[in-house]
């Protein structure tokens, strides 16, 4: 019986009250939010054994198509039994970024180039350079500076709509669709 939610995530803990705030129509107020580093499958693996009462989810950056070589040498070193329990950040968190300019025209304010953003209907579509590069140019000129992860990041998390991202984001959606599902009813 699940008695827990943990959500693993991976990156630096400063991530962490962001993801609580994009999460929290899915996720338990009471969830644990884990930062993983660099190590996120490891964590995961040894948190799967750890933690047998708690539904462990894992959210991943696939670093190319969720189908694609990267995301599926990853996905195989997680035992087949935790594989719906994890979840791709397609094709990686920033992605979820794009979704939302008006979001990020918020936080960056003056200087900050709107055109750059595109009515994407998939943002998951867009290479991870792609993302890379529209962030950095959208931001360089903003009085925060160019888009920085852990400085930034946290607050756009906690800034962009997730029924935005959800929307754009097949990969998104099914994170906030299953969550709830795999949790026991009250």
């Amino acid at each position: 019986m699940v008695t827990e939610l943990r959500i693993y995530f991976e990156g630096d803990s400063a991530l962490r009250p962001g993801f609580r705030q994009f999460l929290k129509s899915a996720a338990s107020e009471k969830a644990t939010f884990v930062a993983t580093g660099a190590t996120p499958v490891e964590d995961f693996r040894i948190a799967v054994q750890k933690h047998p009462n708690a539904l462990n989810i894992l959210l991943l950056d696939s670093e190319g198509p969720a189908d694609g070589e990267e995301a599926t040498r990853r996905l195989a070193a997680i035992p087949a039994k935790a594989h719906d329990c994890v979840f791709w950040m397609v094709q990686l968190m920033e992605s979820w970024f794009l979704a939302d300019p008006d979001a990020l025209a918020q936080y960056y304010r003056q200087g900050f180039v709107s055109g750059l953003f595109k009515p994407w209907s998939d943002v998951e579509s867009i290479p991870k350079a792609d993302v890379e590069t529209i962030l950095h140019d959208a931001t360089r000129k903003t009085q925060k500076g160019k888009y920085h992860k852990t400085a930034h990041a946290p607050h756009l998390l906690a800034l962009i709509s997730p029924d935005r991202v959800r929307q754009k984001s097949p990969h998104c959606r099914r994170l906030f669709e299953r969550i709830p599902a795999m949790l026991p009813q009250p």
